[in-house]
């Protein structure tokens, strides 16, 4: 007689033999990745700022692109 953990390992067996294999999924559909189109974009490259407003309106240019 079969164990209860035998009889779950045996019908796991069975469920894997039968499963199709994962088919991978591609990243948006096809079409270019989030960051692809964002680079599109060119986006303007923050250097170190040491003026708090300097890096605010980097951000805020940043943000117009979303």
């Amino acid at each position: 007689m079969l164990t209860q953990a035998q009889t779950q390992e045996a019908l796991q067996t069975q469920l894997q033999a039968q499963a199709p294999a994962p088919v991978p999924q591609k990243h948006g559909h096809g079409g270019p990745s989030i960051m692809e189109r964002f680079k599109r974009m060119a986006p303007p490259s923050f250097k170190r700022e040491s003026q708090p407003l300097l890096a605010e309106s980097w951000m805020r240019e940043v943000e117009k692109i979303f």
